[in-house]
């Protein structure tokens, strides 16, 4: 009978193999390869969301996209998730947003962040996300690691909680790469950027960020958090620095 790998071998065996591959090679194995069942990219249309959604486009622009709306965005990411969308002829993107009937029963008065921003993080991210990857197989990030130190071990590919794989081809890259791909390819900017805002979440939970600042130091601004809660760290939620 032959052995049945386990998600734990996968993973050691891809990372083993594209540690030191490229982006786009980390990408055309997951996309075309049929190895890796339904796949979905998940992007928050963020500060540098396009990077990973330009080198998916090129390879294979009807790759299902994972949009968080989260109904608390700035009015800037939702236009700039229509420009993007178009600009790279992006087929399949799929808003994903909280089911009303739990919003109005769990945060009627949209307060919830205020007080107890994990839950209001669960309801708004982490559950209509697990809800919307039920079909899928694989998904894929844009996250770095030199964006936190929760993610300075980031590998390029992840079992998460033996339930699918992650893939993050733009682990290895610095903000220097990303900036200089941006550039290169003359790609969109997402315009609170260039108002200070480097990295951009829900708009009562990101603040501009000062000379000098981490650029996620204007996420969960004087608070413990440091995730929203959408990534595992083993079997486990990463949602703030205690978890």
């Amino acid at each position: 009978m032959l052995h049945r790998l386990t998600f734990d071998e996968k993973v050691i065996g891809l990372n083993s193999r594209f540690e030191r591959q490229s982006a786009e090679a980390i990408l055309r194995h997951t996309l075309l390869s049929g190895q890796f069942g339904n796949v979905g990219v998940v992007s928050s249309f963020g500060a540098e969301s396009v990077v990973l959604l330009d080198l998916v486009a090129a390879i294979d622009p009807a790759t299902p996209i994972l949009f968080l709306d989260t109904e608390m965005l700035f009015a800037e990411t939702l236009e700039y998730q229509k420009t993007i969308a178009e600009r790279l002829g992006l087929t399949d993107v799929r808003v994903i947003t909280p089911k009303r009937e739990e919003s109005f029963e769990k945060d009627n008065e949209g307060l919830l962040h205020l007080y107890f921003p994990d839950q209001c993080c669960a309801l708004r991210k982490t559950i209509p996300l697990q809800q919307a990857l039920e079909g899928f197989d694989t998904w894929i990030t844009g996250r770095k690691r030199y964006q936190s130190g929760a993610r300075a071990r980031l590998a390029p590919f992840e079992n998460e909680a033996d339930r699918r794989i992650k893939v993050n081809p733009l682990a290895h890259w610095g903000t220097d790469e990303v900036q200089d791909y941006m550039a290169a390819k003359d790609l969109p900017r997402h315009p609170l950027v260039a108002r200070g805002y480097p990295s951009i979440g829900c708009a009562p939970c990101t603040t501009q960020v000062g000379f000098g600042e981490d650029p996620r130091a204007g996420r969960w601004r004087n608070q413990e958090k440091i995730e929203c809660g959408i990534h595992f760290a083993g079997t486990n939620l990463v949602r703030d620095s205690a978890a």
